[in-house]
């Protein structure tokens, strides 16, 4: 993206509304996206940030009035700097506190989206981190317009020392304690990794509506030190975003939770995680089976065009194709647990594979018609001049069909129909053989009858092979099945294998944070609160 678009909008009545076109971009991101929001009041220079995580010295709109420019949260997509493979999406949201909104339920939905669509969420602050600044907050924290020496009791201090500073707890039960810890409570709980920065002044106060525009001598290197530092630090921390069961959060899934959310907060209702998980699930799932079965069909109308073809052939090419189209399935569904959806998969191609045997062999049944037809045109003319209706007659059209036979299985060999139809052929001759034979003035009854039971066990020889071969293609296809099963199963394995792994490094990283914290309050004499944390 060139530009910065519109993903959240809000309408002249408060109402959230997210922008389809916003929708289609995410929709055409399939690698794993990272997630930067940032929050803040209103004419706090978020804006400014954000194009400076986008490499660009204009982008967001800063404005350069009291009024906020940013209205709901625009978004800006792009290749991420340092992470192959990923895309770098920035959310750049409404200013907190705007007067003429005159609305505090607005500035809440704005932030709770901003949390919850994030993997890493900026808090943009100006002056000090004060009480009021963390009660109105119920987060890599920026304090812009820092003036102040960093200190703590006489000694420097660090800018993530500062902020552990300002949301330092106090002992005791009273009410008034109480009430100062719980938001910052809040904020150890939910946000165990913090990092804060504190960026002075950029430059003299009569420029700083300009920015966007300025030369870079015009701006205080301080200034410029601390965003670059705040920038690559940004590009090297924040994390690909993951749902919870440590499955990938690509543009497509992002674009559903931003759906998801959206449309649960305009119904009045409080957006769960959970339950936009579960719709989502079903939306992805139902949409990787569709998937995975065009895998499927693609390759096997290619190779429609070949048949017919031996069953070997036609049984590899399958399970190749049904391969691709489960790694596709597996590469966009989750939550599948109990596999009902790569069932549905597999059922739908089984269908789809038996309507390919089934053309298949109207193919080769109509090449092997087509053989035999050839084969059999000069007996039939032979026939229709009663030229076998001589004493001896039987005789030469029995070395005449013999020849058709041999040709015909040296022609058909290849052939999934070659047993069937040969099997039709000769039992649309039998009349035929039996005028023949009973008009052979040469044959004694004996004869006669001896030549009519070869006759009949010639028959029941070819039925047999026809059911034989029927059952051999029946156990390829059984075989074919159950090796696909096989490697469905191993891909389902090495899909949970992938996914417990990565839900175990988010516990692990979660669980670091947490015994962090718990080290932090015990050395200050918060012991239960600590175990809480647990």
């Amino acid at each position: 993206m060139d530009t910065p678009v519109c993903l959240i909008d809000t309408g002249s009545d408060g109402r959230l509304c997210v922008q389809e076109s916003a929708l289609q971009i995410l929709q055409q991101i399939q690698e794993p996206v990272v997630v930067v929001s940032v929050v803040g009041l209103y004419r706090t220079g978020k804006s400014y940030l954000m194009n400076r995580l986008a490499g660009k010295q204009t982008g967001f709109a800063l404005g350069s009035t009291i009024e906020s420019t940013t209205k709901g949260i625009w978004m800006w997509c792009l290749s991420h700097p340092t992470k192959a493979g990923s895309t770098l999406v920035l959310l750049d949201t409404e200013g907190l506190g705007d007067v003429d909104k005159g609305d505090s339920k607005h500035d809440t939905k704005i932030f709770s989206l901003a949390v919850l669509l994030s993997s890493t969420l900026v808090l943009n602050s100006r002056g000090t981190i004060d009480n009021r600044a963390i009660e109105e907050l119920h987060f890599i924290w920026a304090v812009r317009d820092f003036t102040l020496e960093r200190k703590i009791n006489g000694q420097d201090a660090t800018e993530d020392e500062y902020l552990e500073f300002a949301l330092k707890l106090k002992l005791g039960n009273s009410s008034q304690v109480n009430n100062f810890n719980l938001p910052r409570e809040c904020i150890r709980k939910y946000f165990p990794s913090r990092k804060c920065f504190t960026i002075p002044f950029p430059t003299n106060p009569d420029n700083v509506s300009y920015l966007e525009t300025l030369d870079p001598a015009e701006i205080s290197k301080q200034f410029l030190e601390v965003t670059e530092r705040f920038c690559q630090f940004i590009f090297d921390q924040s994390q690909v975003k993951y749902l919870k069961d440590g499955h990938t959060v690509t543009g497509r899934v992002l674009g559903h939770l931003v759906k998801t959310y959206v449309d649960t907060i305009s119904t009045g209702a409080v957006p769960c995680l959970e339950n936009a998980v579960i719709a989502m699930a079903k939306i992805e799932n139902e949409s990787a089976v569709k998937e995975g079965l065009e895998v499927y069909q693609s390759g096997m109308e290619k190779l429609k065009d070949s048949f017919p073809l031996e069953l070997n052939e036609i049984t590899f090419e399958h399970q190749s194709f049904s391969l691709m189209a489960t790694q596709t399935f597996m590469k966009r569904s989750f939550r599948d647990h109990d596999g009902k959806y790569l069932t549905s998969l597999e059922e739908a191609i089984n269908l789809q594979f038996d309507a390919y045997l089934w053309d298949n062999e109207k193919a080769s049944e109509a090449k092997c018609e087509c053989f035999m037809s050839v084969l059999s045109d000069p007996m039939k003319e032979r026939i229709n001049q009663g030229f076998y209706a001589k004493p001896g007659g039987y005789d030469l059209f029995c070395q005449d069909l013999e020849d058709i036979v041999n040709q015909y299985n040296n022609l058909a060999c290849k052939e999934v129909k070659i047993a069937e139809v040969l099997e039709k052929f000769l039992q649309d001759k039998v009349s035929v053989a039996t005028a023949i034979l009973q008009a052979d003035d040469k044959l004694t009854e004996n004869e006669r009858r001896i030549f009519e039971e070869r006759e009949r066990a010639v028959l029941l020889e070819q039925e047999i092979k026809a059911q034989e071969e029927r059952q051999r293609q029946l156990e390829e296809k059984m075989a074919t099945e159950q090796q696909n099963n096989e490697d469905r199963v191993r891909q389902v394995i090495e899909r949970m294998e992938e996914e417990i792994s990565r839900q175990q490094q988010e516990t692990q990283r979660a669980m670091e944070s947490k015994l962090r914290e718990q080290s932090a309050l015990m050395e200050k004499g918060f012991q239960e609160k600590s175990w809480l944390r647990l």
